[in-house]
């Protein structure tokens, strides 16, 4: 089991340092004018589960007496024909019920675009690993695990729906906010915290 779970670690460290180098060399070759179009702010709120991840994907939860509200900043790096965006966001949540800090995260995202309504309802669906850092342990993830840290990784998840007549603005539903040890690989960490939520996003 201890080689099992070794290997695991050394392939998720194998995993973000990828993503980084992609994120670096992407940075590295986006032009000025794309940098200064491609931003959008997103404002959404949710709330805590009291289950893992998988089950929180598909509904099989009870929420827990503790919300969040995030506001983000995302900027497009890199957009491969009209098929998927990498993108980069930085959030800072503040979480207030049963646990009350600030959670300040960056999460580099992937995004699917085209969808066979998108002349209907502009459609994508994005999923996103990256850092989060909590102002003090959340009490949640204290009660529900043996241990948990300040400094995880984050796991996110998200569907946007935008009219083709406004497609600055946009619906952002299915939001799933997961902070995770990444089986151990933060601090020993080996389960965390899973929220749900919704928002609004406006693209300049």
């Amino acid at each position: 089991m201890s080689k099992i779970t070794t290997s695991l670690k050394r392939n998720v460290r194998r995993i973000i340092i990828c993503n980084l180098a992609v994120i670096l060399v992407v940075l590295s070759s986006t032009d000025s004018a794309n940098a200064q179009s491609d931003w959008a702010a997103t404002l959404y709120t949710g709330r805590i589960t009291d289950a893992e991840l998988g089950e929180t994907a598909i509904g099989e939860f009870k929420f827990e007496d503790a919300y969040f509200v995030s506001l983000g900043l995302m900027r497009r790096l890199y957009t491969y024909r009209h098929y998927f965006n990498l993108e980069l966001e930085g959030q800072v949540k503040k979480f207030f019920g049963n646990q009350d800090y600030w959670d300040f995260e960056l999460i580099g995202y992937i995004r699917w675009l085209p969808f066979p309504w998108d002349r209907y309802i502009e459609t994508s669906f994005a999923a996103g690993a990256g850092l989060s850092y909590a102002t003090s342990v959340p009490e949640i993830e204290a009660k529900n695990y043996d241990q948990s840290a300040r400094f995880l990784g984050a796991l996110s998840f998200e569907f946007t729906f935008a009219l083709p007549t406004i497609p600055e603005w946009s619906l952002v539903a299915g939001i799933i906010h997961h902070r995770s040890g990444a089986d151990g690989t933060f601090s020993g960490v080996r389960g965390a915290s899973n929220g749900i939520g919704m928002g609004v996003r406006y693209k300049f």
